[in-house]
């Protein structure tokens, strides 16, 4: 049996707009943010995203754990490609003058390898812009699975003009994750129940692998039977042979089409503004750069 994300009907604005609708916002506001580098322009993006991120009216409780992994690889991202090595950052901040805030001079004490690493003022505003405009990306993306029927999966990349194959699949593989995570938890109570103790897990790196394999094998081997029972149950409703009907639809209302047209017209203002008028390159407070 496949789980699915934790849906519930909350009767917000975001449940009355068509899935169709909301994927193609999501998708033209994606496209619309990585054209820009400039904080000002970011900074309208990120209040529309968290105006649409708070139209579900989703609770902080139901989506904490997606937040938590967002954010930590979100900084891990930020710290170690613009902050550290800065490989993000060069291509863009090549154009404009570096103003170092802070910078390590010396060698390692057992290699002698020379360090040399100075911290710009230009990095640090980079890695600001970086975080707010992966930030505005990730809350109008994450609150898809929380504000989504997970029965109009299937039926909405169907219309989005996706093959049945295909949108079927997308429908599979947005019920994965939970599934995975619902039978690790089974997993883990039945071999607690057994004296199981995955808090007292020690020893060296092959050693713990050994004593997680009560838990990793379970999952991975009920992981494959539940694709092999998937799979065999659409091939013996002979899956994929001729086009099929879907039980659920969905409608288009005036309000989606203005939600969409919204959306083409931020994407289309972004192409103008960044290759018609040269605008949204990376942009720098002056009061913040060093005298």
């Amino acid at each position: 049996m496949l789980a699915t994300w934790r849906y519930r009907q909350r009767n917000s604005i975001m449940e009355k707009i068509d899935p169709r609708a909301r994927w193609i916002f999501s998708l033209l506001f994606l496209v619309s943010v990585t054209f820009f580098w400039d904080m000002r322009v970011l900074a309208g993006f990120l209040a529309v995203a968290l105006l649409w991120y708070f139209s579900a009216r989703a609770r902080w409780r139901e989506t904490r754990r997606a937040w938590i992994f967002v954010t930590t690889l979100l900084v891990i991202m930020v710290v170690v490609n613009t902050i550290i090595t800065s490989a993000a950052s060069r291509g863009i901040l090549a154009q404009s003058g570096q103003h170092t805030v802070w910078s390590i001079r010396g060698r390692f004490p057992l290699t002698g390898w020379a360090i040399h690493f100075d911290l710009t003022a230009e990095r640090l505003w980079f890695a600001l812009c970086q975080f707010v405009r992966v930030i505005s990306i990730s809350a109008v993306f994450l609150i898809i699975p929380y504000s989504m029927d997970p029965r109009l999966y299937g039926v909405t990349f169907h219309g989005l003009g996706l093959p049945d194959r295909l949108a079927f699949s997308m429908d599979l593989a947005f019920r994965y994750v939970p599934t995975l995570a619902r039978d690790f938890q089974i997993t883990l109570d039945a071999q607690r129940a057994r004296g199981y103790e995955i808090e007292r897990v020690e020893g060296g790196l092959i050693t713990q692998v050994r004593r997680v394999a009560p838990l990793i094998v379970p999952i991975t081997m009920n992981s494959i039977m539940t694709g092999e029972d998937v799979i065999n149950a659409m091939d013996l409703r002979c899956f994929g042979l001729q086009k099929r009907t879907w039980v659920a639809t969905t409608i288009f209302h005036w309000y989606d089409y203005a939600l969409m047209g919204f959306a083409a017209l931020i994407l289309v203002g972004s192409i103008v503004a960044v290759y018609g008028f040269h605008l949204g390159g990376f942009w720098m407070p002056p009061f913040l750069i060093p005298r």
